[in-house]
This record gives structure tokens, sequence and C-alpha cells, in this order.
């Protein structure tokens, strides 16, 4: 099942978002055709803010693992993560 791993960045954290993105990248890639789209989100003037991340997982508890276990999570930098069942329509 897909899976959107929306997370929210903490205020001011753009710096520990830099610091822990190659780390984070890397992270992303090792789940190699699971991964179906990664980015961040971008606030009104372009700055990163957040990211979307949507996975094919077997289950919540994996796409809970997921976000657990990303070196941004593990940073601290996310306020919020909101984990969602995805259907893709369209393309």
């Amino acid at each position: 099942m897909l899976y959107v791993v929306h997370c929210f960045d903490k205020k001011d954290s753009l710096q520990v978002r830099m610091d822990n993105r190659p780390a984070h990248v890397d992270y992303l890639k090792s789940f190699g055709d699971k991964l179906h789209a990664a980015g961040p989100t971008l606030d009104a003037d372009e700055n990163m803010n957040g990211s979307v991340v949507i996975l094919d997982l077997d289950s919540l508890s994996a796409a809970e693992d997921f976000a657990a276990n990303d070196p941004y999570a593990k940073a601290e930098l996310f306020e919020k993560v909101v984990i969602q069942p995805w259907k893709k329509v369209l393309p």
C-alpha cells in the first residue's frame, strides 16, 4: 500500500535540515523502488519547511518505522509528522 509521510519542520530549523540533508537523501535512496516520490515543501519565499514522501510499504507500522528512522527525525527537525494511506488514481 502507498503511504504519504508529511513532515512539518520546527520553526527556524533550516540549518538542522541542511546539516542532515545528505544522510536523509541516502536514507530515502535506500528504499529503492519502494520510494515513489519525495521532496521538500516550501513556504511563500520558497524556503524548505517540511517534507513529503510517498512510499509503497506493507503496513502503517512500516511507514511509522520509516518516519522514526529518517535522519531528519533523529535530528529532531520535525514539529509534526502525519502518515496516511494513499490511493493513486492519476496519472
